[in-house]
């Protein structure tokens, strides 16, 4: 996980109560009005932070407390040297030179403290998070002598709530003309939400059931989310992993117990991927195990299936996008969800329905021929799919999608083909990088197909397609190379195979395969979807480039 973005849109708190509850070790980065600060992290516990606007060392402190001179000072940090910076200044002064190792800790503690406090008032700039195997770094004190480290990390919950009350004192304090408070390092008024619980006697009766929706297709929250109020429910509606995680963690630290309602398919906290509903689920998991919660999505994905269930979630098959707006397809899952949602309240098991029912396949056949929802994936054209498309191109244009091209079009292709993969061109190489409807097996799904590299002008099914820049839906003729890929997904051989080129300025930077194994159907009418990644290209291009700089970026 890593995470990257604006100090307006995200703050500091937020930020660590989100590598708090992830329990990652790294390095948080922030940059604000030319000021630079960090806080490492270790199993998310804060253990060191630095500023370069608190500038005070350890001897420094040590020596203005009168816990020892400056003579003492000299010696150990020339101890330090002598010994090539093994071991920090702290240890040093404890094991040789016969300083209280609870003064040292003290000292550090309230350091580091201190430091955190004064980052809070930056709500302008840029952070980084960077998740590092370690952050025992000797040499890092060697570099930077103003760092403190301890060997017991710090509660980032504490951190967050503390120093929001310090920066609200502040302000309170400038509003009123208090002189004793310089405010002069506090850039704009900052609200952490809901850090702490109001008093019992005045937080408000809960007259409603609390739901926290989380989904990243907007059409299909706002549906779900309005149809959960009108039965009772208070509904939090959210399209980010991080913002639900916050939320979740704010009402669970307030006293309320709500139900979880987790969209398995969406980017995930750092872009990599298309299963970040797994990622968010198994940190709710790991913090919060005793709410209840419910994955839905709106097509397969074995290996993720078969993680939700082994945790003992109710998995539910909601309708696609293009039949979100048939009222019978929203109305028929909203009364399937509303029964699950109940049980898991009531803490029971998911209903057999639950387990066997496809209610998305079910709408689809049983209603296909009234015309509300797209009987097969070849009549979607007619039914719905341009107004598909102008909304999924409208999201490929925004400029907030950063890492979500990937989902976008394996999203989109689900609507055509039951399954599909991403693959990416570089240095002649294609490469798996993404996919859905794959079985596990020995492997993931996943697995599978980042194991699959072929060389770009070998004679194999992706040949044709990038010598002539066109799509093609093909009945295929597998050459050695081919068999190799088709043993690699399991399934056998198709009937009929798809691939598409994805192009950026007249290149092709990668392609989309999509059959409809395990099913001998053929595939129907993809000129939509060859619409789409005609323009796919260039955003996912710049996806790419964006994630190679960050990767290449030092520290």
């Amino acid at each position: 996980m890593s995470l990257v973005g604006n100090l307006e849109d995200l703050g500091l708190g937020e930020i660590m109560q989100i590598v708090s509850l992830s329990r990652k070790t790294g390095i948080l980065s922030l940059c604000s009005r030319g000021r630079e600060g960090s806080i490492l992290f270790r199993q998310g516990q804060v253990v060191r932070a630095s500023s370069s606007t608190y500038q005070q060392s350890l001897g420094e402190v040590l020596i203005q407390r009168g816990v020892i001179d400056l003579a003492i000072l000299r010696k150990a940090l020339s101890r330090q040297q002598e010994e090539g910076f093994r071991e920090r200044l702290g240890v040093i002064l404890i094991k040789q030179f016969g300083v209280a190792q609870d003064v040292i800790e003290e000292v550090v503690r309230e350091q580091i403290e201190n430091v955190v406090f004064s980052l809070f008032a930056w709500v302008e700039g840029t952070f980084d998070f960077s998740v590092c195997d370690t952050v025992e770094t000797v040499d890092g004190t060697r570099m930077d002598p103003l760092q403190f480290m301890l060997d017991q990390g710090l509660n980032p919950q504490f951190l967050a709530m503390e120093g929001t009350r310090i920066l609200d004192e502040k302000r309170h304090a400038a509003e009123v003309g208090d002189p004793g408070e310089d405010c002069s390092d506090t850039d704009i008024s900052f609200d952490l939400v809901d850090d702490a619980p109001a008093p019992s006697s005045l937080r408000p009766l809960a007259v409603r059931q609390p739901l926290v929706i989380v989904d990243d297709d907007g059409p299909t929250l706002q549906a779900l989310a309005g149809g959960m109020r009108e039965n009772g429910y208070d509904v939090h509606s959210l399209a980010r992993s991080e913002d639900a995680l916050i939320k979740v963690d704010t009402l669970y630290r307030s006293g309320i117990r709500p139900t979880v309602l987790v969209d398995l398919i969406m980017p995930k906290m750092d872009g990599s991927g298309v299963l970040g509903g797994i990622e968010l689920l198994e940190l709710l998991h790991n913090n919060f195990n005793d709410i209840p919660i419910l994955v839905m999505t709106d097509y397969h994905h074995a290996d993720a299936e078969k993680r939700v269930r082994d945790m003992g979630y109710v998995y539910l098959q909601k309708p696609r996008r293009v039949e979100i707006g048939a009222s019978s397809a929203l109305d028929g899952f909203l009364a399937q969800l509303l029964g699950e949602v109940r049980r898991a309240e009531s803490g029971e098991g998911p209903s057999q329905e639950a387990e066997n029912f496809n209610l998305g396949d079910e709408l689809r056949q049983e209603m296909g021929e009234d015309g509300d929802i797209p009987e097969t994936p070849a009549t979607m054209e007619t039914a719905g799919g341009l107004s598909l498309l102008r909304g999924m191109l409208e999201e490929l244009n925004n400029p907030d999608l950063q890492g979500g091209v990937l989902l976008l079009v394996l999203r989109f292709a689900s609507e055509f083909l039951n399954r599909a993969i991403v693959f990416t061109v570089c240095d002649n190489l294609v490469s798996g990088a993404g996919q859905f409807g794959i079985s596990g097996g020995k492997s993931g799904g996943d697995e599978k197909v980042r194991a699959i590299h072929v060389p770009l002008e070998s004679h194999s099914m992706f040949l044709g397609p990038y010598r002539s820049g066109q799509p093609a839906t093909f009945r295929p003729a597998p050459s050695s190379i081919d068999s190799r890929i088709f043993d690699q997904l399991g399934g056998g051989i198709p009937e009929e195979a798809f691939i598409g080129p994805i192009i950026s300025r007249s290149a092709v930077i990668g392609f989309l395969y999509g059959d409809n194994l395990p099913e001998k159907s053929p595939i129907g009418d993809t000129e939509t979807l060859e619409i789409f990644l005609s323009q796919a290209g260039i955003a996912m291009e710049k996806s790419m480039l964006e994630r190679q700089l960050y990767e290449r970026a030092p520290l």
